[in-house]
């Protein structure tokens, strides 16, 4: 049997439900659809340093591996290579000291290469920093210091603007709508939440419904597509 438009529409929107329903179980995930989403943005507490939790109006800024920018909810960060990765191995993008334009936040090469850093973690106001191990040339005596990176750059949209879902973790800014983009508690955006992670923006049991509505909605084009199709053959045979 081939597919018309009508039947390829509805295995389409069989596929997006899925897709949302598979986000409910991705933290910071966004719905494709706004019939399944969830109320306000919501978190759970971590024990990991790294992560974070944006305000609720806000997106963390990272790479798309192509040079340009995206925009993410889940702030679960990783260390590698001296480099702040999100989720999908990306760069998370800051303010070095001094900095006006976000950049990609990572810890000076040199520490990196000596294995000088660690216990790296995000504060309230978003700042990225790591400690240093120190010696004391003359004394040979140990210490640490703090060096701090930079801190996490935020955006925020219009509202009422629609953000676009790449995959479960990244999106798109909406077309043609340029965000603000600054920094945890600088007078435009509120906090960040350290040792935070956003639950799923998707409401599970709302996805799972919509989910077996697209599913009847084929399985009754189908039925319709094979009832005509039966009653052709009637016809040609009354015919012949």
């Amino acid at each position: 049997m081939f597919l018309n438009a009508a039947m390829s529409a509805a295995l389409d929107r069989i596929a997006e439900r899925a897709a949302d329903a598979r986000r409910a179980f991705t933290p910071g995930a966004l719905p494709a659809r706004d019939d399944v989403a969830t109320g306000a943005p919501a978190s759970d507490f971590t024990l990991d340093p790294l992560s974070v939790s944006a305000p609720a109006d806000a997106y963390f800024v990272t790479g798309n591996g192509s040079g340009e920018l995206a925009y993410t909810r889940d702030g679960a960060f990783s260390l590698s290579d001296g480099k702040l990765l999100d989720q999908r191995g990306q760069a998370v993008y800051g303010f070095g000291p001094g900095g006006d334009a976000p950049t990609e936040l990572r810890a000076d090469p040199v520490d990196v290469a000596l294995g000088r850093v660690s216990d790296a973690r995000i504060d309230p106001d978003g700042s990225f920093s790591y400690g240093r191990a120190t010696i004391e040339p003359r004394t040979g005596a140990t210490g640490r210091q703090r060096v701090v990176v930079g801190r996490l750059a935020l955006a925020r949209f219009p509202a009422g603007s629609k953000m676009a879902p790449d995959d479960a973790v990244e999106s798109s800014g909406p077309k043609g709508a340029a965000p603000r983009i600054g920094r945890p508690k600088d007078g435009t955006f509120e906090a960040v939440v350290p040792m935070a992670r956003d639950r799923s923006r998707v409401d599970i049991d709302r996805s799972l419904i919509r989910l077996r509505e697209a599913y009847l909605a084929f399985d009754a084009l189908r039925a319709a597509e094979t009832a005509q199709l039966h009653l052709g053959k009637i016809a040609t045979d009354l015919i012949k």
